[in-house]
């Protein structure tokens, strides 16, 4: 447990306090393309195999917010998370049972230095399984002149009263 705990706090300190000075791959962060694209490459891939989270550190501001939606007892419930619980609450389940998330759709709006970009995914536990879920990505990104940054990212998963819109389809 205190090895976890180390781990998990070494993850926090990369991710938050230390992000902007981990040197991305250029092909991440210079477009729009290329930061979705990593975005749902560095957490995918088969059971057995560590997600590369060094590399998903280099895509986020410090203190970034991950917000995963979800419903319960019929009232929308908001879990909010930096990087570092991000790491902590998804790893082993990724890892364990393999996960593999893609891009089906993508609706994006830009103003000068700001995006946003609507994603929708759809997952799997292997490359080539059945669909076990879809959902959409909100994603806030922003442009310092040399790169793309991800401020925050909210998700929400596709539900029979929360279908995907047919643009992002």
């Amino acid at each position: 447990m205190r090895h976890l705990l180390s781990v998990v706090m070494l993850l926090g300190a990369v991710s938050s306090a230390g992000a902007q000075s981990l040197t991305p791959r250029p092909e991440d962060v210079d477009s729009l393309d290329g930061i979705i694209r990593a975005y749902y490459d560095v957490i995918s891939g088969p059971a057995g195999t560590p997600r590369q989270w060094h590399r998903d550190s280099t895509l986020y501001i410090p203190h970034v917010r991950f917000v995963a939606m979800s419903v319960r007892e019929g009232r929308p419930v908001a879990a909010v998370m930096d990087h570092a619980a991000f790491v902590a609450g998804y790893n082993r389940a990724f890892v364990d049972s393999g996960f593999f998330e893609h891009e089906i759709g993508r609706v994006t709006k830009r103003f000068g230095n700001i995006a946003h970009v609507f994603s929708s995914y759809e997952y799997r536990s292997t490359a080539n399984g059945p669909v076990l879920g879809r959902g959409v990505n909100s994603i806030q990104l922003y442009w310092d002149g040399a790169r793309w940054w991800i401020a925050s990212a909210t998700w929400d998963d596709e539900r029979p009263d929360n279908p995907i819109p047919a643009e992002l389809r």
